[in-house]
């Protein structure tokens, strides 16, 4: 099974044992993430609804990417900037694709309670 979420402004199409590097997100390596941007899901040809789907991820590590050198000129005036920037990245690991949220259900209390209730008040 595959899925197609969003997280830190892009998409990934991520499937269960993939990893990825994404934007930095909070935690710890070791912890575990929930994406509920879910924007696509299916199992080969076949897709699936995405209500309530979510992706479980793990965090393998906290870690910078490749340094980008900004360097600014202005002709004929002199003026040189240079400067260097590294990204903040996660690399996540993902686990398992599903994790449908269950609806929640009336108990027969709540239902008797519920029917019982409208009774009284025409009572």
């Amino acid at each position: 099974m595959f899925a197609v979420v969003r997280t830190g402004g892009k998409q990934y199409r991520v499937a269960a044992g993939d990893k990825i590097v994404v934007e930095k997100l909070d935690g710890e390596a070791g912890s575990q993430v929930t994406l509920g941007d879910v924007l696509l899901a299916g199992e080969g040809g076949e897709l699936k609804a995405t209500a309530g789907l979510t992706v479980a991820a793990e965090i393998v590590a906290q870690a910078k990417g490749e340094k980008v050198i900004v360097f600014k000129k202005r002709r004929r005036h002199n003026y040189r900037r240079r400067n260097g920037h590294r990204q903040q990245h996660t690399i996540l690991k993902i686990l398992s694709i599903g994790g449908e949220q269950p609806k929640a259900k009336k108990t027969k209390a709540k239902a008797e309670t519920a029917e019982a209730a409208p009774a009284e008040a025409a009572a």
